[in-house]
Order: structure tokens, then sequence, then C-alpha cells
């Protein structure tokens, strides 16, 4: 039995512009589709991809939202057969205001206008056929391995990558360590990686998690403070940058440090474009109400810019990321390997030892009474010599042992 191939979607930028020419909103997308909002949020950043029915009804449903952009287009465009004919005709001159000039019919040949000279009247000779150029050879482009274009992607982007990941930590360990991370997620999922739109743009979002992440307070790393930067104004950015909300920060960052519109960095950010707009406004009213001099948002590009750039923050090699995290993925499955079969095993061992039948529980004892203590071992008394020669003495076996008989 063959499964039926997957309906396209288009990339998630796209998504979201069709559902914003279409002036949906996220809910009631989630709601024509069968979702939740923080579903179709995932799907127009790129994080999740729809699978089964409901990517079947979303597809559907943007293809709907194309066409009716589409024919809106189609009908604010005019029409070049509907365009007035005085825009297609050439101006008359200032002799031929009177009357226009009227057409040849089919079978007349073409005016002559009186004022040519006689040397326009003659055809002009032919050129001589030459030899036809041979367009010259290009060589083919070589594929680029896997292996090569990561290389290529890590070298255009981890240096830009850990400035703005300091922005985010103020930490530089810390920041260097999330753009390793983020591009060792991106090696294990290379295939998707190279086939998006903007695998930076992939590389970025990743970093930011995992730098953004509350778990990375619990690190005895984050417990000891790093030297703050020598200038007195970049420690004072700095510090007011730490001070704002993580949500808040990141959209700073996305929009006045990297240059993203506010589309973009509402899509990275998982948040509506006025939700973003939002927490833009209110960084940028905090980092104003501490330093003044920042309010211009040209000013403020160019400080954060200027901050990332002040500190010496390298990246390592790209084939040390690369096998880094290929051994942390290894690892990683020998692990899952591992815990797999003592599961299993414990599993078997709980089955065997299993009883199969119904066992009934012991009953509680009871205390029994009127029986003399036991005595300690020593020596005989005299009636009790004279019990033991007595009960010697007699017969071991018969019925005189049982009947009884008076002395």
């Amino acid at each position: 039995m063959t499964r039926r191939p997957a309906p396209p979607l288009p990339p998630p930028k796209a998504r979201r512009h069709l559902r914003e020419t279409a002036a949906l909103t996220q809910t009631q997308l989630a709601s024509r589709v069968g979702v939740t909002p923080g579903t179709v949020r995932a799907w127009e950043s790129g994080r999740t991809t729809p699978r089964g029915r409901k990517r079947d009804a979303y597809a559907k449903l943007l293809k709907t939202l194309a066409d009716e952009e589409t024919a809106r287009r189609t009908t604010q465009t005019p029409h070049p057969e509907s365009a007035p004919e005085a825009d297609s005709a050439p101006e008359p001159t200032s002799g031929s205001e009177s009357a226009p000039a009227r057409k040849p019919l089919p079978h007349e040949p073409d005016p002559v206008p009186e004022s040519a000279p006689e040397s326009t009247l003659e055809p002009a000779p032919e050129p001589e056929p030459g030899p036809e150029p041979v367009p010259e050879a290009r060589p083919a482009p070589v594929p680029l391995t896997p292996a090569q274009a990561f290389d290529a992607l890590y070298e255009f982007g981890a240096p830009a990558l850990v400035r703005q990941t300091y922005l985010l930590t103020g930490r530089r360990e810390q920041a260097r360590e999330a753009v390793e991370r983020a591009f060792q997620a991106a090696w294990e999922h290379w295939p998707e990686v190279a086939r998006d739109r903007d695998p930076v743009g992939w590389v970025r979002a990743t970093a930011y998690e995992y730098a953004l992440s509350p778990w990375q307070r619990l690190r005895p790393r984050h417990r000891r403070p790093e030297p703050p930067p020598a200038d007195p104004g970049d420690r004072t950015l700095l510090n007011t940058l730490l001070r704002l909300p993580p949500r808040h920060r990141r959209t700073l960052v996305l929009y006045d440090g990297v240059g993203l519109d506010l589309p973009e960095t509402a899509a990275e950010t998982e948040a509506s474009t006025p939700t973003a707009a939002n927490r833009l406004l209110r960084a940028r009213e905090a980092v104003a109400g501490r330093l003044p001099a920042l309010a211009d948002p040209q000013v403020l590009h160019r400080r954060l810019a200027e901050l990332a750039s002040n500190e010496r923050l390298g990246a390592a090699r790209p084939h040390a990321v690369r096998g880094d995290g290929e051994r942390r993925a290894r690892f990683w499955t020998r692990a899952a390997i591992a815990f797999t079969a003592a599961l299993v095993g414990t599993t078997a061992l709980t089955v065997r030892t299993a009883p199969t039948h119904y066992e009934p529980p012991v009953s509680p004892g009871q205390a029994v009474r009127g029986v003399p203590p036991r005595a300690a071992q020593g020596s005989l008394s005299d009636e009790e010599l004279e019990l033991r020669h007595k009960l010697r003495d007699q017969l071991q076996h018969g019925p005189e042992r049982l009947s009884p008989r008076l002395e």
C-alpha cells in the first residue's frame, strides 16, 4: 500500500504574509484549521511542520488565500487593452494637429514621407555573413559536499552570531557555547537547514533560545561573574540590556541590533506583530530612560554594534564543532540504546518472576498459653532423674504404654 505524497506548503514567511493579507488573526486561522493559535504560531515561525490531516487542511486554506490574493491583484491592475488610445498613440506634430494621419490599407504599400532624403530610399547593403561567434564554454560549478556547505555557513554566520548572543547574555563563554550548540543542532538537521530560505536565521533562533533558557541559571558557571567591559559606556549599556526582560531584550537586539523588520522579528520571537511592536517600544523606553542619548534608534543601532564589536569574541573551527556534535550524537544514541536495553531486561525479569496463580496470604499467628517456660540447661533434679530411669525401664512399644494402670 503506497502512501500519497503530502501537499506542498509555502515557506513560513509566505504563510504569515497570506494570513495577514487576508486580514485573519492567528486565532481565526486556527479555528478554521482546527488547531490552537500556538500551533499556527509555530507553523508560521518554521519551528514545526504540520502533518497528516492538519497539513492537508492547512495547505488547502493557504491555497484558497493565495487564489483570493491573486484575484484581488488582477482586479486592481488595469488591463492593457482598456488603456486609452491617446496614451499609446504618438503625439501629433504641429502640422498635423488638424487632421489625423490615415492608416494604409492592407493592400497598399507603406507611405513614404515626402521630406525624406533620397539617400534614405535606397536599400542598405546587407552585411556579409561572417563566422558565428562560438560561446565560451564555462566550467560547470562543482557541487559542495554537506560538510563543505556547513563549514561555509559557519564561517559566514558564526562570528556575528557570537557577538549578537553576547548582547543577550552578557557572558562570553555562554555566547560561544550557545552558538556552537546551535550549529551542532543544524548539522544534525542539515537536510532541513540546507533547504531553508534563511539558514542563518534558523541557527540564530536556536542559539537565542539556548542562551536565554532559564536552566542556564542552575549551572555553576552562571554563578561566577565575568569581567565587565572596560569602557564605562559599554558597561552601562550592557547592564541596561541585562535588566530588560528576556523577550524585550531579544526583540530589541533583533530589530535594532541585527536589523530585521518588524514581521520577521515577530516571527522569530513567535509573537504577533502588534506584540513585537509593543515589546520593542517598551525596551526602547527602558533604555532611553537610563541612557537618554540612545533615544534615537539610529544611535542605538550604532552603539549596539560598537558594544558587540569591542569585545574580542572568537569562534571555534567548523570541523571542531562538527566533530563535537557527532560525538555528542553518538553518546546520546548509545545512552538511549543502553536505557532501552535496561528497560527491556527489567520488563522481561518482571514477567519471568511474576506469580502465575493466586497464593492465599498466610494467616496471622495466635498466642498459645499454658505452656511452661523452657528451662535452661543444667543438672537434673532427683525427680527428673527418677522419671528418666522409670521411662527407660518400661517398654517403649506396645499397648502397655498406652493403657493407664494404678501404682
